[in-house]
């Protein structure tokens, strides 16, 4: 099954492309390879330039905040278990504690390395990192995987609470929508929204082998899949076949 998620506003779009870089991240570090990591120091800059937006520590902060105070008030009603309530609200609470204790933007403390802006002003040139270009940082990649790692782990420090942040937020989010099974008669299928409902997250999940692509759409009063087949040059056509699926509106 392949799971497919549309933001419906601007700060979860954020959320969920630093998410990708985040899961990208963890596994080119987890690699030995010079080039992996080279490209894991690549995704570093680009979250601290996705990060770089003023207002997101605080608005992550504010959702945090937001979320602990619901929870608190299911205290008391019986169909709660307690201890899922507790467990919840400390993990929401960590997740707080750690990105209002950051200085700054995410990533601020690295702005301060001389070496490492060195590394990112030539990164985006083609070939900027050539061993004649920063000869420094050619002779990183040729320290063992181990020493590499530790580097990498240690600058990452840095963004390690903006990680736990955006995994507590995304995953309530997720929780807040159950999948359902659909049909898509003819490939399409539309689905009025209620008033007064503000949903931020549309998931579509379909099985692979079928071989389509879901085309999503989405507003406050109305969202749409439409599904497509990649024809033999990799352009998406309309599949126009009835289609069954699984999808999931979170709030």
């Amino acid at each position: 099954m392949v799971l497919y998620e549309y933001p419906f506003n601007e700060g979860i779009r954020t959320m969920l492309r630093l998410e990708h870089l985040f899961d990208r991240l963890g596994v080119l570090v987890s690699r030995d390879a010079a080039v992996d990591h080279h490209f894991a120091l690549v995704t570093m800059f680009e979250i601290m330039d996705v990060a770089s937006r003023a207002d997101l520590k605080s608005d992550l902060l504010k959702e945090l905040e937001k979320h602990r105070s619901q929870f608190e008030s299911y205290r008391g009603h019986p169909s709660i278990s307690e201890q899922a309530l507790d467990e919840a609200v400390a993990s929401i609470q960590r997740a707080h504690e750690g990105l209002n204790a950051l200085q700054g933007k995410a990533g601020h403390s690295l702005a301060s390395n001389d070496w490492l802006m060195s590394i990112r002003s030539r990164i985006s040139i083609p070939g900027g990192t050539c061993e004649f270009d920063l000869p420094a940082y050619y002779a990183w990649q040729q320290h063992s995987p181990e020493r590499r790692r530790a580097d990498l782990n240690g600058w990452l420090a840095s963004l390690l609470p903006l990680a736990l942040a955006l995994q507590v937020l995304l995953g309530l989010l997720r929780d807040s929508g159950p999948l359902q099974r659909m049909a898509a008669p003819g490939g399409i299928y539309q689905q009025s929204l209620p008033q007064g409902r503000s949903y931020q997250l549309m998931r579509v999940r379909i099985d692979g082998e079928l071989g389509l692509v879901p085309e999503i759409t989405g507003h406050r009063l109305m969202v749409g899949v439409r599904f497509m087949r990649p024809d033999a040059e990799g352009r998406l056509r309309n599949a126009g076949t009835d289609t069954s699926f699984e999808l999931a509106l979170c709030a």
